[in-house]
């Protein structure tokens, strides 16, 4: 039987997964900078193990709040389109979801939300999955704020080291 291992977190009262292959860490909220007139899902850029990435806050996604607090963590994702972190309430475990308990939600064809491709359905839970991927290509505005952050590496690689 197959299984995908995913990390489980929490937003708003709702459960969801991420795959763990995608998750490069799970880091406490630190400094993030912010930059003015950015969409309001992203909270700015932050530098995470020496990497500048983006951080989306996902409560602001899904419900237009905010995700801070104590228990609040940057789970920081790697796509092909880019890295980035994914500020949540609170990343809580890592399971194993068998194939009997994941079932493809109709919620895909649904364009806001394409980003959730299935729903592990638990005896006592129902956990949303949601694609890091499908999550960053669909927030408006990102393309643009990808090559302000690919910009932004480059003046850094071509400043001299003092």
């Amino acid at each position: 039987m197959s299984f995908e291992k995913v990390v489980i977190f929490n937003c708003g009262k709702e459960e969801y997964a991420v795959p763990v292959e995608q998750v490069v860490s799970i880091e406490k909220l630190g400094h993030i900078t912010p930059i003015p007139h950015l969409p309001g899902y992203l909270l700015g850029f932050a530098r995470v193990r020496g990497e500048l990435i983006p951080v989306i806050d996902f409560n602001r996604i899904l419900y237009n709040q905010s995700s801070e607090g104590d228990l609040s963590r940057i789970i920081v994702l790697n796509t092909d389109i880019v890295n980035y972190g994914l500020v949540v309430n609170e990343a809580k475990e890592i399971i194993n979801l068998t194939e009997n308990e994941i079932k493809q939600v109709g919620l895909v064809n649904y364009s806001k939300t394409r980003y959730f491709t299935a729903v592990a359905n638990l005896e006592e839970r129902m956990i949303a999955c949601v694609d890091p991927k499908i999550l960053v290509d669909s927030l408006e505005g990102i393309r643009e704020i990808i090559e302000y952050l690919h910009k932004l590496l480059e003046d850094e690689s071509n400043q001299p080291n003092l």
